[in-house]
């Protein structure tokens, strides 16, 4: 294979638009900021061809970019399984040799840092997501669904999370322990973490604060990522599927979504109305 000589400032011009009609705007935002360092550090290196990148480079790029941007694991990740994307695309055009995308390390995730109470069913997790999906884009079920199952956040902390918690630049969510207001977590501060997320659940999330999500407060002057004008009847609809009845008595409304109106117990009462009746 013979390779074809290209800067990183101009194949990161070329991947982007490559990938214009594939990613939404905001992951394509995302891949840009995080690409613009590696382009910024190819230039600090006097690296003019990535022909020559070598895994052994790659590695140097990651502990560089580790303490320049003083990244924690989460953050480490994002940004080079984004890196790793880009070196494959490299691949496809000849700009880099093969496989040199497999030399692209990042973090594993414990399970302490992407955890969750229990294991889903997964057919009912996919028939689930697939009509929200469908039928209810960008809904709050759609997201707190969505935003358990991919990230494996546990009930509690999905409900605490505020507006600014999300980093849409860094593709994660900020899972933080504040009894004080209303939001404590599992574990308490030692449940604390950042929670990495995948392009697509980006795609949603963006969309639900751009198009959706109310513009209100909770009791305490927060945004909460998960908000509802009438909390009470979210919570409500829940609650009747999952007991064939009335909820309870009405309490006073929040705008923060309560955790029953997600609870992952409600799942299997959920899926029979997945699917549009004939």
């Amino acid at each position: 294979m013979s390779l074809e000589p290209i800067d990183a400032e101009t194949a990161l011009e070329l991947y982007l638009a490559d990938k214009e009609n594939e990613l939404s705007e905001a992951s394509l935002k995302g891949h840009k900021y995080r690409l613009g360092h590696f382009v910024r550090w190819c230039d600090e290196k006097k690296i003019e061809n990535l022909n020559t990148l070598t895994g052994r480079q790659l590695h140097r790029y990651r502990l560089w970019r580790r303490e320049d941007g003083d990244l924690n694991k989460i953050s480490e990740k994002t940004q080079m399984d984004t890196l790793r994307v880009f070196i494959r695309w490299l691949e496809s055009i000849d700009g880099v040799e093969q496989d040199l995308s497999q030399k692209v390390l990042s973090p594993s995730i414990t399970p302490d840092e992407n955890s969750r109470d229990v294991m889903l069913d997964s057919d009912s997790a996919s028939k689930v997501l697939a009509h929200l999906e469908k039928y209810e884009y960008a809904s709050i079920q759609h997201v707190a669904i969505a935003l358990m199952w991919h990230t494996m956040m546990r009930v509690g902390g999905v409900h605490a999370l505020d507006v600014d918690d999300y980093d849409p630049d860094d593709q994660c969510v900020k899972v933080r322990h504040r009894p004080e207001s209303g939001t404590p977590i599992k574990n308490q501060g030692k449940g604390e973490r950042m929670v990495a997320l995948s392009d697509q659940l980006c795609d949603v999330l963006d969309d639900w604060l751009a198009e959706k999500r109310p513009s209100v407060t909770d009791e305490h002057g927060r945004e909460p990522l998960l908000a509802s004008r009438e909390a009470v009847r979210t919570r409500q609809r829940f609650e009747r599927t999952s007991t064939g009845g009335p909820g309870p008595a009405p309490t006073a409304p929040s705008a923060r979504m309560t955790e029953t109106s997600v609870s992952v117990r409600h799942w299997n009462a959920i899926l029979p109305t997945a699917a549009p009746q004939a």
